[in-house]
Order: structure tokens, then sequence, then C-alpha cells
């Protein structure tokens, strides 16, 4: 385990941060959480280590007059993150084509080679991006497909994917199968067999989420990626909502394409986002915007997107630091803690329900979707957010209805037990208002 002095210096070094003389007083204080940790605490017993996680805290500047339990949509970045960007954005602006194109954009690649090694893939399979939308949209808009040619993915997955099959449809004449699979997944094995009995012998792609955005359901990825290789069908994986969420690298998947958002769970600037192509598959996509012969194979190809600003981008290498200093494995359990405190508060309410099986903490992390029997979901949602400052996001979908919450790092426990408190008065039907 590194020193808060070596992580400092570390940082610094490899960012370029030192240029701008960043304020670091809240990724200081974080550094001395980890710092005081013994190397063998476990993820799991330190999730209750109130003293480390203040710590943590301290390192986001946030409205605390509002309990923002959707961070599932976007998260707010630590403030060295925010800094980071807003001193890039002012180098750039004393003279843009000169200081942003020949000092920062070069940096680009240290947050390639950085975002790879989080990945655990090689640099020239990483490009930037501007969201998940953009990273899938690349590879979707890019396959080489003919009329006739199939692709398979699921009702659940996120509608802007869907609809840019359904577009492909129509303007390509190819056919776009969906399947379902039931919420909660009990079994595995059943999203394996849904996708299964969806192939044809037209089948060329398959597009699956690494994680529901609509119930946090983590999907058996690896399974899916196998079976389809072995049927010569490649897969795109949507992991907007799994990258630096919980712990894995690309190995556990085995998929050809990724594509995340990085102002989710990496707290990286709004509008950032990365795409990992399999190298030998690169010459095959076309990307979105033209890009010369002589870029076929270059995974920067995808990232020919005319005039765009390198303070986002640069931040990341930021974001990164800061998710590498905490472990993902430490943060997927504190999330997990977090949700667990509500959860338990509502263990003898028996008209609560749960759209993933939180029995078992292999299928979720930060994201548990809910709902009542006799409550009108989105009625609570506004009682929520009106009544309480409690900000959630309804889910309404054709299978299922219910309440999406996703608190982060920064959440209070103060903040968990409130909305529990809420939400147990609502459950015992004291709240008449949102009643059915």
């Amino acid at each position: 385990m590194q020193s808060r002095r070596q992580f400092i210096n570390k940082f610094f070094a490899t960012t370029g941060a030192a240029v701008f003389l960043l304020k670091v007083d809240a990724l200081a204080k974080a550094a001395d959480a980890i710092g005081k940790l013994a190397p063998a605490v476990n993820p799991a017993d330190l999730a209750s280590d109130e003293d480390f996680w203040t710590q943590i805290q301290s390192a986001f500047e946030i409205d605390r007059t509002l309990i923002n339990l959707n961070n599932g949509g976007v998260s707010p970045s630590p403030k060295i993150v925010a800094d980071a960007m807003k001193k890039y954005l002012d180098y750039s602006n004393l003279a843009p084509s000169y200081y942003m194109w020949q000092h920062l954009e070069p940096k680009l690649e240290t947050v390639r080679e950085k975002l790879a090694h989080t990945f655990g893939v090689d640099t020239e399979e990483i490009a930037v991006t501007r969201n998940a939308s953009e990273s899938l949209q690349i590879v979707q808009q890019g396959l080489n497909l003919k009329p006739g040619d199939e692709i398979l993915t699921t009702t659940q997955d996120y509608p802007r994917m869907l609809t840019t099959f359904n577009q492909m449809e129509r303007r390509y004449g190819i056919k776009a199968n969906k399947v379902k699979y039931p919420a909660p997944l009990m079994n595995r094995s059943d999203y394996v067999d849904a996708l299964k009995s969806g192939i044809t012998p037209n089948t060329k792609v398959i597009l699956i989420s690494h994680v529901c955005f609509l119930t946090g359901q983590i999907l058996p990825v690896g399974d899916v990626c196998r079976m389809a290789h072995e049927r010569g069908i490649e897969v795109i994986v949507d992991g907007a909502h799994s990258f630096n969420h919980f712990p894995f690298k690309h190995s556990d998947l085995e998929c050809d394409y990724f594509g995340t958002s990085l102002h989710k769970w990496t707290y990286a600037p709004i509008g950032t986002g990365m795409l990992y192509v399999k190298k030998d598959l690169i010459k095959n996509i076309w990307p979105l915007m033209a890009a010369p012969k002589e870029m076929d194979e270059n995974i920067r190809k995808f990232e020919e997107i005319g005039t765009h600003p390198a303070a986002n981008h640069n931040a990341i290498a930021e974001a990164l630091a800061f998710n590498e200093m905490i472990g993902i494995d430490r943060k997927a359990a504190r999330l997990r803690y977090l949700h667990k405190r509500w959860i338990n508060r509502l263990k003898n309410c028996s008209n609560v329900n749960y759209l993933i099986n939180v029995e078992d903490e292999s299928n979720w992390a930060g994201i548990v979707n809910f709902n009542i029997s006799g409550v009108n979901m989105p009625k609570l949602q506004e009682y929520l957010l009106n009544k309480h400052r409690i900000f959630t996001v309804t889910i309404v979908f054709e299978d299922f209805h219910g309440i999406r919450v996703t608190p982060n790092v920064y959440t209070l426990l103060s903040d968990i037990d409130y909305f529990g408190d809420v939400l147990e008065k609502v459950a015992k039907g004291e709240v008449k208002e949102v009643l059915e």
C-alpha cells in the first residue's frame, strides 16, 4: 500500500496537475484515510467505518440541502476533478489554438493509457468519447451489416441503443430482435437461456448491458460472450453503469466491444466516455464521423469529432486517480452497505418488493429498484422530493415499475437513515397521499 506522500507525488507526476497548482486539500484528506488503513482490512469490514468514509465524503462539494439518491444518471465529481477541468479550461482560453492543441490535447494519450490499465486491455484498444451512447452507437452504426442480417438484444436494454437499432432497421433493412428476461433475476442461467433462444442463423451481433439501468441487476456478461463466441457472434456490452462501480476487468467479460460513460461511477466531468474495441476488429467498424483510410486500424479514428475541449477528457486522469486510491472493491462494499441500511429497515414490510435479488450481493451494488404494493410510485417519487428533498427517479417499464435508488460514496448515513424513516412510514400506509 503506497503512502500518502507516494500517492500525491505519483498523482502530480502522471497527470501534470502541478502545472496548474491545483488545490489537493480534499484529495489529501482522502489519501490520509487510505494511509491509516491496515493493508489487510476487508472491504466489507471497512464499509461501516465512518471515520474513513467521512474523509472520502470531504472530497466532494455538493448541495447538502438535497439528498441526492439519483447518482446513476450522472454523479458529482470530487472537487479535485472539477478544479482540474476549470484550470484546464482557463489555460486553454489563454490562446486556444496553441495551448489547447499543442499543450493539452497530447495529454489525452496519458488518459488513454490509464483507462486501458483500469480495464485491463491494450492502450490501442481504447477511444475516449463523450458518453456511453456515443461509444455504443459508434459500434452499432459502424457495423458492416446487410439487409436480412439480425441483431439480438433485450427489452430491458437502454432505449437509446434500442432506438439506434430500430433506425437501422428502417435505414438498412436489418432486423432487431429483443428477448425478455425476468426481474428480479433469481437464476442467472435464465438470462443466458433467453438470449440463446433468440439466436437465429442470421444473428450477427448481440448487444447486452453489464448492469441493467432499470433495476441495477448485474448480468452474467461473460457467460453470454462465451456462448455467443461459440456460435461466431460478436458481443457489444453496454457498460454505462458498471465501469468503476464494482471490480472487474475485460478478461471477466470477454466482450468484443464495450462502451461506458465516465460521468457516472468514475466521477469524471460530464460529457466523458470510453469505448473499447478489440484490436483486430477496429478495421471492421466505420467511425461515426469520417476518418482517412490511413486510420482504418487506428482506435483514434473514433475520436474524429472536430473541435472539442481538451479540459473534459484530461480531467479524467484525476477521476481515475481518485477511484484507484479508494479501491473499487471498497467502493462497491460501501454502496451495498448504504443500501442494506434502508433495506433492513423494511424487512418486516411484506408489501415491499425488489427488482433484484437483494439476498445475493453478487447481483447488485450501487443501484436498487423497489416498489411498494398499494403505493403509486410516481406519486411517491414526487412526495420524496417535494416534501423531504430526497431525489430519486421513477422507473415505469412495460413489465414492472418502481423507484431506482442510487446513493454514492459521499452519501451520509444520516441521509440514508432519513430515507429509511420515510419509507417505513409509507410501507406501513401512514402516508395517505401516495396510496393507489
